[in-house]
Parts: structure tokens; sequence; C-alpha cells
């Protein structure tokens, strides 16, 4: 017996108005275990969404009726599904938009459909897991503990200020999550600091310093060009390896 048989499919909505690419993301996410279901503008997928529970919608910012981002600001009104938007390259301010907005994630289009997949299977992994723990994440050679503030690498205790600490930890609790640099101003620094970007540059190059292998490549806190930066996703210590 296959167990993944066993395991209930997820549901995923995709609104897009191509349908093209309603058919594309019907077929690679009916083939990668899921239930796939489709609207062709922003009301009908409002409606949808309204209608069932989704563990994912992927969301297309280009509609024909209802602007994208409004269907994004009604969605978070009523729930914290996770969104994934599809944007248009090179559109940075229409990417930093949507994040502030509440999305968790974006691809650019013309997207790579093994991308998306991945991008799917991580928000809903964020969604899902338990609240109220405080797991040991590990990335790569570094570990962190959140309940005891204690972080390492290489198994040697690494020494963060207390700023350089609620900055990781901020980036622990949405790693893999696209945060743009509004949000994280916001919250390290208050909500008065947000537009003073120069210091999050200079704290990423002291996290860098003391957690990459290889700060001038970092493999760990990456960049995204006009937008903000992105931590990989960990594997909690408590899932083991595989």
């Amino acid at each position: 017996m296959n167990i993944a048989e066993d395991r209930p499919k997820l549901s995923v909505l995709v609104i897009d108005d191509e349908p093209q690419i309603r058919r594309l993301l019907t077929v690679a996410l009916e083939a990668n275990g899921y239930h796939a279901f489709t609207a062709g503008d922003g009301n009908h997928g409002i409606a949808a969404a309204a209608q069932r529970r989704y563990d994912a919608i992927i969301l297309d910012l280009g509609l024909p009726d209802v602007n994208g981002m409004e269907v994004l600001k009604n969605l978070r009104e009523w729930t914290q599904i996770p969104v994934i938007v599809l944007t248009v390259h090179d559109g940075e301010a229409e990417k930093v938009e949507s994040l502030d907005r509440g999305a968790d994630d974006y691809v650019t289009k013309p997207f790579n459909t093994a991308e998306l997949l991945a991008r799917v299977r991580a928000t809903v992994r964020r969604a899902n897991r338990g609240q109220g723990e405080d797991p040991i994440y590990r990335f790569g050679d570094v570990e962190i503990n959140l309940a005891s503030r204690q972080i390492l690498r290489k198994g040697e205790v690494v020494r963060l200020t207390a700023t350089e600490y609620v900055l990781f930890r901020f980036f622990v609790q949405h790693e893999g999550k696209v945060l743009t640099h509004r949000q994280i101003m916001r919250e390290v620094w208050g909500a008065a600091n947000e537009s003073q970007t120069s210091y999050l540059r200079v704290y990423i190059v002291r996290l860098r310093e003391k957690l990459e292998a290889n700060p001038a490549e970092p493999a760990l806190i990456a960049t995204e060009p006009g937008v903000g930066y992105r931590l990989i996703e960990a594997i909690p210590a408590t899932a083991g390896t595989h």
C-alpha cells in the first residue's frame, strides 16, 4: 500500500484569466496529488474562495475585472489561506505591494512549473506548522533554539547582539518566505523607521559575517533584488533527516 495515497489531498484554487495557464496548473497540481479548482476572474475567485476551504490560492494579479491586489485585500479581510501571487517580470513594486498586503510568496511570469509547485508546498507547510512550538531549527551548519535563544554554528555558540537576534528570529519565524524591507524594518525597528533601510543592510551584513560559510556568496540569507530578503527553509531538528 502506498502511504501517500492514504493522505487527504490538499486543495488549491487557481485564479487566472488565461485558460492555458489554468489548464497547465490544473494538470500539474493534479499530477502532484492536489485537488485543483479554478476561477477565470477576480469576482469568481473571491466567490470560490468563500465556498470551501482551500490549502493555498494561486492568484494572478493581472485580472480583467477586479485588480489582483483588490482580490488579495478582500481575501485578507477574512482568511489567512496562503496566497502565492503571479506577477510579471521586473514588477518589483508589484511584488513588494503584494507581500505587504499579505501575500505569502510570488512567482514571476513566465514561470517554471516545478518552482511554483515547490512554493506551494512550502507555503502550505508553513501554514500547517504547529503553533506555539519552539523547535530547534537547522539551516545547514547553523542551528537555533528559539526556546533557549541559543544559536550554534558548527557546534560553536554564535554571539549575536540583541537587535541581531531579534532580526534573525524574525527570519526564522518566517523561514522560506520573502520579507520586504518595510516588513522587516517595521517588525525589528518599529513603524517610525520603515524607510531607514540602511540600518537593515548593515545588520544583514553582520548576520552573514557571523552565520554564513561565505558571506560574499550568502546561502542562508538570500537577497530578493528590489524586494527584501528570504531565509532558506529550515529542517526542524525534531523532524529528523531523510
